[in-house]
């Protein structure tokens, strides 16, 4: 408890690092966080919301301006692993090319 209000500034991972290396007793992250949580020492990670917009800033204005590409992988039985390649016009929402391996 000491070593968290001697750095308020240390995440529970870095807490748990500092005592494990530098005090010589072994403790797990969680097992911090549990123990700042209790005492109400939990801050929260600083960090920006950003929300989604309704449509792109520069949308495509022509055909072949901008692809979109995706690989999805799946299992059949007894077969394998296989994957699905495939590539999307952007502006035409055409596809371009697609292939099974």
């Amino acid at each position: 408890m000491e070593t968290a209000l001697s750095y308020p500034e240390k995440p529970p991972r870095e807490l748990a690092w500092y005592i494990t290396d530098k005090m010589g007793h072994y403790i797990s992250e969680s097992t911090v966080y549990r123990i700042l949580k209790a005492h109400d020492l939990v801050t929260s990670p600083v960090y920006i919301v950003i929300s989604a917009h309704e449509k792109f800033p520069q949308p495509t204005k022509t055909v072949n301006e901008l692809w979109q590409t995706d690989f999805t992988f799946f299992k059949v039985m007894h077969w394998g692993w296989y994957y699905l390649s495939t590539i999307l016009d952007d502006f035409s929402r055409f596809i371009l090319s697609s292939r099974l391996c």
